[in-house]
Formats: structure tokens, sequence, C-alpha cells
């Protein structure tokens, strides 16, 4: 079938190296036109080698060869400029809201708390090689935390709960899950609605034992590759 013509050809471009990870594919009419094809079949091999993480689009800007994902393991409680730089690649973050919330029913149950309890909810989008990879919300304890907010929370909150508090990460509990990027987070991220996107949702435990906090992110697909090693 042609589309799966076409999917090969990219793909076969893609894993000799002759289309890059940043890469951006011409413009869907030229591309059609290259393969002699039609821009529904074209959009039909260009959508599965999204859902394989080969390519991804970003909105109004067009198609890109994806990069090298980061390995990403759930369990590493080192924080994800220091993930990222250990595997040279370079990270950045920006802050997109910062608050005291009473907790939704989700917040309240994960922190182990009555709905509408007071607690702090710190946004953040998250920067790989200066393409926006992941949204990532924290609902975190104020009890644990006073005046949080008058330190840094946009880099690391790993660091500052180590630096400020003297409060280190000691477990975790984490699920994984295929979604799709909706509305605002789509937005931030330049991309569809619609997105194949990952989710992660982590619950976190101080070194006493306490639940301390929570964090829910929403990655581009292609961005992560999830890895973890058991010792047995």
């Amino acid at each position: 079938m042609q589309y799966l013509r076409i999917m090969e050809a990219i793909n076969e471009q893609i894993d000799a190296g002759l289309l890059a990870g940043g890469h951006k594919l011409p413009a869907e009419r030229k591309l059609a036109e290259s393969f002699n094809t039609t821009r529904v079949t074209l959009r039909e091999s260009l959508a599965l080698l999204e859902a394989e993480g080969k390519l991804y689009r970003e909105d109004r800007r067009g198609w890109f060869v994806s990069p090298v994902p980061l390995l990403y393991d759930p369990t590493y409680t080192t924080d994800f400029p220091a993930m990222a730089k250990a595997q040279g690649r370079e990270a950045r973050s920006e802050l997109l809201s910062a608050k005291r919330v009473p907790a939704s029913r989700r917040a309240a149950s994960l922190l182990n708390v009555k709905p509408l309890t007071e607690v702090y909810r710190i946004d953040r989008l998250r920067f790989l090689d200066n393409r926006p990879v992941v949204v990532v919300t924290n609902f975190i304890s104020p009890s644990h935390f006073p005046d949080l907010f008058e330190h840094n929370i946009i880099d690391s909150l790993t660091t500052t709960y180590r630096e400020q508090y003297g409060v280190i990460y000691s477990k975790t509990r984490f699920r994984v899950r295929s979604t799709s990027l909706m509305a605002e987070t789509a937005h931030h991220l330049r991309a569809t609605s619609g997105t194949p996107a990952m989710f992660v949702e982590r619950v976190n435990y101080d070194q006493s034992g306490n639940l301390i906090d929570c964090d829910l992110e929403y990655w581009r697909h292609d961005a992560i590759l999830i890895e973890s090693t058991a010792t047995i």
C-alpha cells in the first residue's frame, strides 16, 4: 500500500541519518508531490510515524524529525536538569503558575488529605534542547515547606527541598500510561489537540516516610524512553 511505502522511505532516511533530529520536513503539499500521492495518503504515513515516535508535529509549523529521546527512569530522584545533563542534553524550565489552592478531588486523593485542603500548586513547562517536551503540575503539602514560594521553584524542587528544608526523596510511587494532549497543555507544548502523549504520575515520600508531594507529567511521547532497572 502506498502509505506504507512512503512511511518506509521516510523511516529509511531517518535511520540512515539523512534526516537528523529536529530537521523540518517540507510542507505537506511539496512532500505529497515528491511522493506522487495525495495529502490524505501522506498524512496517514506521517501519523503512523508520529505514533512510532519518529516524527512530531508542531501546531502551524509543520512536521519535524524527533530527536533521540531522553532516557527516563521514574524512580530516579535526581532533578530534571541533572538527568538531562548526564545524557548530554540541555534543559531549562519556565514557570507557568504558582499558587495556593483548595485541593481538587484528584490532588486530595494523591496527597491523602481531605478535599479542599489548601495545597501548593506549581505548573511548569520544561524544555529539552530548546524544545518544549513536558508540562508538569506539582501538588505540595504546605506543612512540610512553609514559605516555599520565597525560594527557587522553577528549576528543581528536588534541590530546593534539600537545600532549604533538609528534605530528600526516599520513595516514589509512580504510574505511567499513554494519553493525548488536550487544550492548554497541547498549546504549551506547541502541539495540536489529540497529539499522542505519555502521562507519568508520581507520589513522593521524604526520608521520614512522609507523603510530601505529587507530580503529574504530560510528555510528548516521542521525547522520552521509559527505562528502569530492578534489582532482584
